[in-house]
């Protein structure tokens, strides 16, 4: 009896902001998403931070960044690195995003 293949397509692929790059070979990633109230109809955004593998170091804080689900990597990353989307300005304006101060 053989064991059907379990696809990589089937792996959820997100998009979002490098919040962090202090760690080595890991960033922080906040990912948004939109849903809409139950009772009330009024659209609402929700973020989550999660942990991505990023094994080259590439991405830095500000980046927009594609980050695939994974097998577990250590205690809280699951997720790796697909691709840096659109790279950030650097300078003032980039601690201005982050919530920083100038």
């Amino acid at each position: 009896m053989t064991v059907p293949q379990i696809e990589r397509d089937d792996r959820k692929v997100v998009e979002g902001l490098v919040l962090s790059d202090k760690m080595n070979k890991t960033r922080v990633v906040s990912v948004e998403r939109r849903l809409r109230h139950g009772s009330y109809a009024k659209v609402l955004t929700r973020s989550t931070k999660i942990y991505a593998h990023d094994e080259k170091n590439e991405s830095k804080a500000g980046d927009r960044v594609q980050v695939m689900e994974t097998r577990p990597l250590s205690k809280t990353k699951r997720w790796r690195l697909v691709s840096v989307v659109k790279r950030a300005h650097t300078g003032p304006a980039l601690e201005e995003v982050l919530g920083g101060t100038p």
